[in-house]
């Protein structure tokens, strides 16, 4: 069972909202969804569409082809009557083929012309054979406003339309959330207590969502007037002993590079999250790009240690923030989740893993106290303002105690040594650790390197063809100890930018890109791979 829904319309019609309702309802009989939203830079106006996929089994990506198309208005209809034979639209707003609702009419009759949702709910209720108690149910818990009326718009969808499918309850539902949400809740689990940013799309809604629930997480979230106070409002809150996450896309990530050297020298275990769009500059703001890999782990001057993560969905967005998190701490070394539009904004299905905080390597309080103490690890003992000692934090190179030093060649030496020896250790670490993903053939002579949002069609690409797909996870440091036992025979990178990024650091010479600011799907993966093979 494997099906995909269109709705489309403009901005302002809740196409958004209709997409999230009818994936609820999917989940709530057991089924697993994900939703791909795409959207202009409009509050009104424009096209807006989500196509919804519903399954029996596991899926990350969306098809090119649907199997219904919902159309709000006539664009819908001229824009995406290619993917599909079978439509229900609104016969006050389009003329085509297929069964007309006259929605616009009706729902203004009843008081608001965004009823027309709930109608063409209920329409794909009775399109799909799901009972429609399902639907009255999430619903109820949708809307506040007109709940009477959208109940009977929600009945007068289902009765205007015939049955075409049979779904019927497989399961139990699972958590239904972003990546961005998932985001939020992993970095939760691990401890952060402050939430800094500024508004940039993608990852708005990561503010938003704590914003709104941040209290009920133990959040405290904060929007301050540029990307700049935001980063360095997060080295003040870490110094103070408080696990903090900033959240940006490029743009505003490029103000905040300088604060990453001073993570770097102050050994202050600030998370940040990227979220990448279509670029250069402004570039495309709503659409998604995987551009910005060098940019992540080459940001700051001066050699700065860090460690970047990659996931691929909102299960590993969970898992992997709160495994970042907790390195950040634990190494004290800035930490980078590295996302982009199609992981922050999509909406999948979830069984969320266990994220605990980590407790960082602490001062007893035993003798003098210095912070950037040198050890055999590299990581010095923490201690945060509030206690009887003192404590410094230093942008200067420093010596043990944060007193900056000039003329001492030889400290300036040891603590560049001491902050790379912490990045020997982690690697090391990391060897125990789930760097890279394997799906498919492991057979195959061919294997498709992934990382973040490509995994998704890569994976499903590869099974129609028979091939292997090797996920990276961790991009900083590159786990080449585990690279190297993968990446054998024909190797193609498959990557959302112009320039293949990570083919290029890995010395892989064959790619396929796409940076249209839309994502791969499967069937247009699976037809470039059947043009080169």
């Amino acid at each position: 069972m494997d099906v995909s829904i269109l709705v489309g319309g403009q901005a302002g019609d809740g196409i958004k909202q209709a997409g999230v309702i009818i994936a609820k309802i999917f989940n709530e009989i057991g089924y697993h969804v994900f939703i791909y939203d795409d959207y202009q830079s409009l509050v009104k106006g424009g096209h807006n569409f989500s196509i919804v996929r519903v399954s029996d089994e596991k899926v990350h990506s969306h098809n090119d082809h649907v199997d219904l198309l919902v159309a709000f208005n006539q664009d819908t209809i001229e824009k995406h009557k290619w993917r599909t034979k079978e439509t229900i639209y609104d016969s006050d707003k389009v003329k085509t083929d297929g069964t007309g609702i006259p929605a616009q009419s009706w729902a203004k009759g009843k008081g608001s012309a965004l009823l027309r949702n709930s109608i063409f709910i209920g329409a794909i209720c009775k399109y799909t054979g799901v009972d429609l108690k399902i639907a009255e149910s999430i619903i109820k818990n949708s809307f506040h406003k007109l709940l009477d009326e959208n109940m009977e718009a929600l009945k007068f969808g289902y009765d205007s339309v015939e049955k075409k499918h049979d779904f019927k309850k497989i399961g139990e539902p699972r958590e239904v959330m972003t990546g961005n949400e998932a985001i939020s809740l992993g970095a939760a689990a691990a401890g952060m207590k402050l939430y800094i940013a500024y508004p940039m799309t993608p990852a708005s809604s990561i503010l938003h969502y704590l914003a709104k629930y941040g209290e009920k997480l133990g959040v405290v979230t904060v929007q301050e007037e540029n990307e700049i106070a935001v980063a360095n409002m997060a080295v003040g809150s870490c110094f103070a002993g408080v696990r903090t996450m900033v959240g940006t896309s490029g743009g505003g990530f490029a103000l905040m590079t300088e604060t990453v050297s001073l993570c770097a020298q102050s050994e202050t275990p600030v998370l940040f999250v990227v979220s990448q769009r279509a670029g250069p500059s402004t570039g495309v703001p709503t659409y998604t790009m995987q551009a910005d890999l060098k940019f992540v782990l080459n940001a700051g001057h001066g050699d700065v240690t860090r460690v970047v993560i990659a996931p691929g969905d909102a299960e590993e967005s969970y898992l992997l923030t709160g495994k970042t998190m907790n390195l950040a701490w634990k190494y004290q070394i800035p930490g980078f989740v590295l996302v982009d539009k199609h992981i922050s904004e999509s909406t999948f299905s979830a069984e969320l893993g266990e994220v605990k905080p980590e407790e960082p390597k602490l001062w007893d309080g035993k003798g003098e106290y210095g912070r950037y103490k040198l050890t055999e690890d590299g990581i010095s003992p923490m201690a945060f303002p509030g206690d009887v000692y003192t404590c410094k934090g230093s942008s200067y190179e420093h010596d043990e105690k944060g007193l900056t030093v000039e003329e001492e060649t030889d400290m300036i030496n040891k603590m560049q040594e001491k902050r790379l020896r912490k990045m020997e250790v982690l690697r090391e670490e990391l060897k125990g650790e789930e760097t890279v993903k394997v799906y498919g053939n492991p057979d195959s002579k061919v294997t498709l390197l992934t990382w973040g949002s490509t995994k998704g069609a890569c994976i499903e690409a590869a099974k129609e063809l028979g091939l292997k797909v090797v996920q990276l996870l961790y991009l900083e440091p590159m786990p080449m100890w585990e690279l190297e036992k993968h990446l054998k025979g024909r190797v193609i990178a498959v990557e959302v930018n112009a320039t293949g990024q990570l083919a290029d650091i890995l010395g892989i010479k064959e790619k396929i890109l796409k940076y249209d600011g839309r994502p791969f799907t499967p069937e247009e993966l699976k037809k470039k791979l059947e043009e080169i093979l």
